[in-house]
């Protein structure tokens, strides 16, 4: 879901809103050829298991998304214990390309990405250092490359997170900057693997055309995972845990004035999914604030809680009558 910033240094919160993790996970003990391991064992040992349940409670739907994330999670376990045997376990590549429409929860699973990393010990840090192009690509010659490796430094330990990466590379512009920080990243996303990870995120057409235009970027991302839009049923889903969160309600009437809300805001275009969603409460709640500020009479607890059909057909999506 949209409502989750990514993090500057300084760490990134779990779930609940607890203070950002530090704690780093001891290296496991070898184990003798003759021993067994209980890899479930080894994940309620970690904060794996924490963050996955996280991630199942913050964000609706994306099935795909879960089940590669948990797929990770496994690989990464299994190394893990295959190594106190004194097995091959060389570090994997876990370079990432996120694509998907806005408000997908593209951030959310970034944040969730680093903090299982750093769980397994994959990462020092569970931070997500968020750039763009323009954090990136100078103007001028010479500005491109101390920019990049800025962006890689702060990153270091942790995950470089490229939103609209695709902005990167332009093709029709021969003097454009933005190839030379492609290269910078490929040659760091090499020697660096074992202690950065970067995620590539954009609308998935883009993105497919810009790895098209970088074969050597495109094979050092191992995980390609696809970010679907969210269903209707999903949205309103979306709204309700949004809603909770902010210790607001629907009443039945305005959960179904809500529903014609989204079929109508859906086919307007430009619609941003949990992100759209929202907006669309944040202007509810406008609504029904300055419906209250209005009445002549004393409010209770129900009433400073409960958004009305009323603060729902208020939006200009609804056709006026008359």
């Amino acid at each position: 879901m949209s409502g989750f910033a990514l993090h500057r240094p300084g760490g990134v919160p779990g779930p609940a809103g607890r203070p950002p993790s530090v704690h780093t996970e001891p290296p496991p003990e070898p184990l003798e050829p003759d021993a067994t391991v209980d890899l479930r064992a080894e994940v309620a040992s970690t904060q794996v298991r924490t963050v996955l349940e996280a991630l199942d409670a913050e964000l609706v739907g994306l099935g795909a998304v879960k089940l590669r994330i948990r797929e990770i999670a496994a690989l990464l376990t299994v190394d893990r214990a295959r190594a106190r045997f004194g097995l091959s376990a060389g570090k994997p590549t876990l370079h990432m390309s996120f694509t998907g429409g806005p408000g997908t929860g593209k951030t959310t699973v970034a944040l969730r990405m680093a903090e299982i990393l750093h769980a397994l010990g994959y990462l020092r840090v569970p931070r997500v250092h968020a750039v763009t192009r323009d954090d990136l690509v100078g103007q001028f010659i010479g500005h491109t490359a101390p920019r990049t490796k800025e962006a890689i430094a702060r990153a270091a330990g942790g995950v470089l997170f490229i939103d609209e990466a695709y902005y990167l590379y332009r093709a029709e512009n021969e003097r454009d900057y933005g190839q030379e920080a492609i290269e910078i990243l490929l040659q760091e996303m090499e020697s660096e693997r074992a202690s950065l990870v970067v995620i590539f995120a954009g609308y998935e057409d883009r993105m497919e055309s810009f790895f098209a235009s970088n074969p050597g970027l495109s094979s050092r991302v191992a995980h390609h995972i696809r970010f679907d839009d969210y269903d209707k049923s999903e949205l309103r889903a979306i709204a309700d845990l949004m809603l909770d969160r902010e210790q607001y309600r629907f009443t039945p009437e305005a959960r179904e004035a809500f529903g014609e809300y989204l079929d109508l805001r859906v086919s307007r275009g430009r619609f941003a999914n949990a992100r759209s969603v929202r907006n669309a409460l944040d202007r509810c709640r406008l609504r029904h604030a300055n419906r209250l500020v209005g009445l002549p009479t004393a409010l209770g607890r129900a009433e400073l809680m409960t958004l009305t059909e009323e603060d729902v057909r208020g939006s200009s999506v609804f056709p006026k009558l008359g």
